[in-house]
């Protein structure tokens, strides 16, 4: 434990600022997955809905740039998928 008043308060903030990460980047993932899943114009909304978390996390030191870009995730192929879905109408 730290004895210098600084230090303890460097703590509470550390543990203050990873919880809203950690927040964040859960409902990042969620909003991934919803429009992984979705379909006409629910995919348009998730895809909206995901870009602007992913850009508040971005903004945020919430979520490092290479995570946000995801080697998992294809954003192209959502993208994609969006992009008809407004065609679609």
């Amino acid at each position: 434990m730290p004895r210098i008043k600084s230090a303890k308060k460097r703590m509470r903030q550390a543990k203050t600022h990873a919880t809203l990460n950690r927040t964040q980047r859960s409902q990042l993932r969620s909003a991934i997955k919803k429009v992984r899943t979705a379909a006409g114009d629910q995919a348009q909304a998730a895809y909206d809905t995901a870009v602007r978390l992913l850009d508040r996390g971005l903004h945020e030191p919430a979520i490092v740039l290479g995570e946000a870009l995801g080697r998992s995730f294809d954003w192209r192929r959502v993208g994609s998928l969006a992009l008809k879905a407004s065609f679609s109408r």
